[in-house]
């Protein structure tokens, strides 16, 4: 069967839209496999599947204590035996720092009200345990994605990296561009009743839809996994609580080879905080350097920058984020970037999403290339 031109884009569209609906889909509607530290963890749950399946696994009667009578039971409560496990020297020292250092015993946090906990399980009664999918950062799909200045002849200080004039590209303006991102705890508890390990993975793609005469090419995707161990803190910090303190290691790359490779990994610091409904994600990080001819993007820092922070704001049913990202340097080298975006209802679960971009690094091809992108979609999955 054949399709025109108009049919096959529209067609390529919906397999995005179904396939980024899935991912969302998943997300939120994933088993809860583990039983949950108590039944209010489970309000953190967006999807009503999910908060059901969690209420099951919290209230289910163990098969092997169904035969057990009430006065069996009773007879079992009051003869306890003593603790034949003692602590060594070395945990209870360990303990006692952990207790210290992140404030193991905070406050009950509702998930309700605590942005943070609602998506970290920060608090000890909001344990949802492991291998659950999570959302992670915005799931979207915006159709219209337009740039001030298109870059095509990407180049880099590795002259292996630096397209060649008879390789210029032929871009459109107009393109498309889509997120998908999850994680997944994978150990809880690590010390104590805190500190988590989170496996997370983020792709974006930018779409040369609306360009026919080069075949509608994807320009760029870029690909992070990461890994991040999380703690729970509490402390009062100028007027807001910080509730969180994490380390991720974290590779990004678009997959590409020379001369349009590029690739980065980093150390990152994650200091959350948060007020009633809003919270702020402070990032400082480390680049962990490369030797050339391997290093695709040596100055990458210096325009990407060594750090960011991300503002949300919730205001009824509509979220505001605004991020900003600096090199953390002066002179030739202080660059950065500004990023505003707007989630607002439209219909149930679906929102609508606009995004502004300026500066540099929008994706890792642009790394060193500045420019403005406005963008207008809708969103599935949202920080918070």
């Amino acid at each position: 069967m054949a399709f025109n031109s108009f049919e096959r884009t529209a067609l390529k569209l919906s397999i995005v839209l179904s396939s980024m609906t899935a991912a969302a889909a998943y997300a939120q509607n994933a088993e809860v496999v583990a039983k949950p530290a108590t039944a209010e963890a489970c309000v953190a749950l967006a999807s009503s599947a999910e908060r059901l399946a969690c209420y099951d696994a919290f209230f289910k009667i163990p098969d092997e204590a169904k035969p057990l009578l009430v006065s069996e039971r009773q007879a079992a409560q009051e003869i306890q035996p003593e603790p034949t496990e003692k602590l060594t020297l070395k945990q209870k020292v360990s303990h006692a720092f952990t207790d210290r250092l992140f404030a193991v015993e905070a406050p009950n946090l509702n998930p309700n009200l605590s942005m943070l906990d609602s998506r970290w399980e920060l608090s000890p009664e909001s344990k949802l345990g492991t291998w659950n999918i999570r959302g992670y950062q915005p799931v979207y799909l915006m159709p219209g994605y337009w740039t001030s200045d298109k870059n095509e002849r990407p180049s880099s200080p590795n002259a292996l990296n630096t397209v060649q004039p008879d390789e210029t590209q032929n871009l459109k303006s107009m393109e498309a561009k889509f997120q998908l991102s999850l994680k997944t705890k994978a150990v809880e508890n690590l010390f104590g009743d805190n500190g988590d390990v989170w496996l997370g993975y983020t792709q974006s793609s930018r779409w040369q839809v609306y360009n026919e005469d080069e075949s509608r090419p994807f320009r760029e995707t870029n690909y992070e996994p990461e890994a991040s161990l999380v703690f729970r803190t509490n402390y009062e910090l100028l007027g807001l609580n910080w509730r969180m303190l994490g380390l991720t290691l974290n590779h990004q790359s678009n997959g590409r080879s020379d001369p349009l490779s590029r690739s980065w990994n980093r150390v990152i610091l994650n200091l959350g905080f948060e007020k009633d409904n809003f919270a702020l994600m402070v990032r400082p990080w480390y680049r962990l350097e490369e030797d050339l001819p391997d290093d695709n993007n040596p100055d990458i820092a210096d325009y990407v920058g060594r750090g960011d922070m991300t503002a949300f704001y919730r205001y009824k049913e509509h979220d505001f984020s605004l991020m900003l990202r600096h090199s953390l340097k002066g002179g030739n080298n202080s660059h950065g970037a500004v990023q505003f975006d707007w989630t607002f209802p439209i219909s149930g679960k679906l929102r609508g999403q606009f995004q502004l971009f300026d500066g540099y690094g929008e994706s890792l091809i642009d790394y060193n290339h500045r420019a403005t992108y406005v963008g207008l979609g809708v969103s599935l999955l949202n920080w918070f």
